[in-house]
């Protein structure tokens, strides 16, 4: 009975996992917000340039050949095909596009700062249970809307020192320590906790914290403008009504 019962355990995780490779893994190429598909789109535009400046220069080549020995004929025309085909191969395919490593999230100016982790994240999804899975992609969507808000800001301000501690040391540490637990174990109880279910929380304290500090950065703005519409009304708002009355 026990040997049965660590079996259905093992399935039933397996096909936990295979939930989450589905819902995750088969989107994994697809970035979770704005700032990483943007590092996505660069890296893309120099890997045409590679490949174009490449087949350029192999044109070059076949042309300078040509003009030396009046001509490449048809097995010249052969052989230049055949050398962009290995450089049309190799420059499509690489480089990859470098995931960060942890320690550099916390890295770089506030755009950097903000897009690595969410290039870190997207390697990561495909080993997260479904309900952190579903997390990771509410975060990107945070992280965007909270790099609208940074931006101007100055970096010794609270909220981003705080922004850098929730993105760039906790979300990862939190990440990491649980994909270091054996797969066979993420799903089962030990001492009354489950890792799957430890890490989704810990996922949603951290959008929680996000959420929060996007309110304060928000409420500045909104005390800011309502400062401004005051400063407008004692100024101007005679002369409107005035003009309103005339």
């Amino acid at each position: 009975m026990g040997g049965e019962a660590r079996e259905h355990s093992q399935i039933m995780a397996a096909a936990g996992r295979s939930l989450a490779h589905q819902r995750a893994g088969g989107r994994r190429l697809q970035p979770i917000g704005q700032r990483s598909r943007e590092l996505r789109r660069a890296h893309l535009k120099r890997k045409v340039a590679r490949l174009v400046t490449a087949v350029v220069a192999i044109l070059v080549a076949a042309m300078g050949a040509g003009l030396l020995l009046n001509g490449i004929g048809f097995t010249g025309i052969v052989l230049t095909v055949l050398a962009m085909v290995p450089a049309l191969f190799v420059f499509a395919r690489y480089p990859r596009l470098a995931v960060p490593d942890q320690a550099r999230l916390n890295s770089g100016d506030l755009r950097t700062m903000l897009g690595n982790p969410e290039l870190w994240l997207e390697a990561q999804r495909p080993a997260l249970p479904a309900p952190a899975v579903q997390i990771v992609d509410q975060l990107g969507g945070q992280l965007d809307a909270l790099g609208l808000q940074l931006e101007g800001l100055d970096e010794t301000q609270p909220q981003v020192a705080e922004v850098r501690r929730l993105v760039g040391e906790y979300l990862p540490e939190g990440v990491s320590t649980y994909t270091s637990i054996p797969r066979h174990l993420r799903g089962q109880a030990n001492a009354g906790r489950v890792p799957d279910d430890d890490l989704a929380q810990s996922l949603g304290r951290i959008s929680a914290e996000i959420d929060s500090v996007s309110r304060q950065i928000a409420e500045g703005q909104i005390d800011k403008l309502a400062i401004r519409t005051n400063y407008l009304g004692d100024r101007y708002g005679g002369a409107l009504e005035d003009r309103s009355t005339g």
